[in-house]
């Protein structure tokens, strides 16, 4: 059986420009960290400049400068940060500096006082200035062609669609208020052109983000809809591509999505940030502190489409979090009966409320429950891909190589779930195919198969 490959990561990736560079053609190169929001923020700036004549370069030599989309959500993701804004003056010089960790100037440029500039979340306009500035535009407009979808830094198969801005939660431990602002959405046409214009270039699958997706739109006084996020739902699912919702805080209004899933206009899939199930570390966290609710709306959510695979991230080792909390949340996730778990250990982040609260949890029981966390879910998932043995599924061809091909499942996001390995007769697939399979054997995370 052919071994998973390596994980691919999209900020990793070059981008995907249809180069062929003139003499003296001004060149940037990218480094996008963080979430699938911030990977959004990097292609629209890329496009831009694109579209200004300037090339992309894919590493660090052929730049005439660097541009690090940061994250600072966590102190590790600031650490990462740091460390990229480091390696690119390592190797270039000549650094821009924008993203979430940009709110914070003075901590970018104690660390790296060598860097160009420094701009804050989505204030395109004055990194374009500092590019501008860096390495001045030398346009052609007959010869620097756009795509119409834009520059994208995900393969050509799959593309994020960011459909608003910000957040009107206050969680403790969250900053992305304070960084990135109140809830703003995008309005309900620019975002049908946008997905439009990418399933014209060939995209197989959408998949839409926000910090909050199912409020999308609730910011607007004079709606016509209640919830704006069901007519959006149902205009992307007409598209003929795969649509996939990220981000999905658990309103009673999300079961109204669930029968679009059923249906097939909607993947069968919710990615709902439960947090925690306890209701006190709920309330702690400022967050809504109903689990036992929670579990009648999964079950009502699985009755309304019994093929939907949720997954979820929580946190442990919150301030205050005992260890009987704990085992709340480990029995919580026994009855959830949740497909795909991720987690993270509690950590202060600057400018966090929940920094202040009492019973800090020592580190190495964090890491303790972290573990027994992961195993719980860990066990979960193969329990759940183990009935999945024998049955057809449809899925989606990221990658073919020698040893076969590396698919996913309607269930399985990019990067963050599970594969379906093909490891024979794989020889006719391409990326972005869309095949019926059949499955022959499950693992903890992944499954394998063979073409139906």
């Amino acid at each position: 059986m052919a071994a998973p490959p390596p994980l691919l990561r999209p900020d990793r990736a070059a981008a995907r420009t249809p180069e062929v560079r003139r003499e003296g053609q001004p060149t940037i190169g990218m480094v996008s960290l963080g979430c699938p929001k911030a990977l959004v923020d990097s292609e629209r700036i890329l496009t831009r400049l694109r579209a200004e004549g300037y090339a992309i370069s894919p590493d660090y030599a052929g730049a005439g400068a660097v541009i690090v989309n940061t994250c600072g959500f966590l102190d590790s993701a600031r650490a990462e940060s740091l460390e990229a804004i480091g390696e690119a003056l390592a190797a270039n010089g000549r650094v821009i500096v924008t993203g979430c960790l940009g709110a914070d100037p003075a901590f970018i440029t104690g660390a790296h006082p060598r860097v160009l500039a420094v701009t804050g979340p989505e204030q395109y306009a004055a990194v374009l200035d500092a590019v501008h500035d860096a390495v001045p535009p030398r346009p052609d407009p007959f010869v620097d062609l756009l795509p119409p979808q834009g520059i994208k830094l995900t393969p050509r198969h799959y593309s994020y669609l960011k459909i608003a801005e910000g957040c009107d939660h206050s969680c403790r431990f969250c900053i992305i208020p304070d960084l990135r602002g109140r809830l703003v959405s995008r309005p309900h046409g620019a975002i049908m052109r946008e997905a439009e214009r990418l399933v014209a270039a060939g995209v197989r699958e959408i998949l839409v983000i926000a910090q909050d997706s199912s409020a999308y739109g609730t910011d607007w006084k004079d709606r016509g809809e209640r919830f704006p996020i069901l007519p959006l739902a149902r205009d992307l699912g007409s598209l003929g591509a795969w649509v996939r919702l990220h981000y999905v805080y658990p309103y009673p209004h999300v079961r109204d999505l669930v029968p679009l899933m059923a249906e097939g206009r909607l993947l069968p899939y919710l990615d709902v940030p439960f947090q925690h199930a306890h209701p006190d570390v709920l309330r702690r966290m400022a967050r809504p502190a109903a689990s036992a609710r929670t579990l009648e709306a999964i079950a009502d959510w699985r009755r309304l489409c019994p093929d939907l695979v949720l997954r979820s991230s929580f946190i442990v080792g919150f301030p205050g979090e005992t260890e009987a909390e704990f085992a709340h949340l480990l029995d919580w996730l026994e009855a959830a009966q949740l497909d795909r778990v991720g987690c993270f250990r509690y950590e202060n982040v600057k400018g966090a409320r929940s920094n202040a609260l009492p019973g800090q949890v020592p580190a190495e029981v964090r890491e303790d429950r972290w573990h027994r966390l992961m195993a719980r879910a860990q066990a979960i998932s193969a329990a759940r891909l183990a009935a999945r043995v024998g049955r057809r599924l449809e899925v989606i061809v990221d990658a073919v190589d020698d040893e076969g091909a590396t698919c996913r499942t309607r269930g399985d996001a990019p990067e963050i779930d599970g594969h379906l390995y093909i490891d024979e007769g794989f020889a006719g697939l391409a990326a972005g195919d869309i095949v019926a399979v059949t499955v022959e054997e499950a693992g903890d995370y992944d499954l394998w198969g063979r073409l139906a």
